[in-house]
């Protein structure tokens, strides 16, 4: 269980396949995603709107030439806390065959690092109900447990 180190980087257009796999690989995301090849155009479509949004910053984690891990970081201004900005994780994943080498906790301590740059007040983050080992290293991390969130799809 050694720390792989890894750099951090902005993702670009040629890792959307690498990220999508990560994405699906666990028993949510195969039901959601579709990982064909090639793959479906709205990835691509996705990609470019994030990589447009100043506020969004979709990064990888890339060791020996490969993407292991990936998350994307939104910073969201508001009025509530009074008048505080916000940072988000969403889709902080690392590949199967790299897990438990530190490379999650790396990508997490770079966000908060960089929401705090960015001024946040605080980070927040969603992880599904099912997914218990998840809970437990985000609590490992600092990150308590205080919302109920809910969800309706379209």
């Amino acid at each position: 269980m050694t720390t792989k180190s890894v750099s951090i980087r902005r993702a670009r257009r040629d890792d959307v396949a690498a990220i999508v796999a990560m994405l699906a690989d666990d028993h949510l995301g195969r039901a959601r995603e579709r990982l064909e090849d090639p793959l479906p155009a709205p990835y691509y479509e996705a990609f470019e709107r994030v990589d447009r949004d100043p506020k969004l910053q979709l990064v990888v984690a890339e060791s020996e030439g490969r993407v292991v891990g990936c998350l994307q970081l939104a910073i969201l201004p508001g009025l509530s806390s009074q008048g505080g900005t916000r940072g988000l994780l969403e889709d902080v994943r690392v590949a199967s065959d790299c897990r438990s080498r530190g490379i999650g906790e790396q990508l997490v301590q770079w966000a908060v690092a960089e929401a705090k740059a960015k001024g946040c007040n605080l980070v927040e983050l969603l992880t599904h109900a099912s997914r218990v080992d998840a809970q437990r290293f985000y609590k490992r991390l600092g990150f308590t447990a205080s919302h109920v969130g809910m969800t309706v799809r379209f």
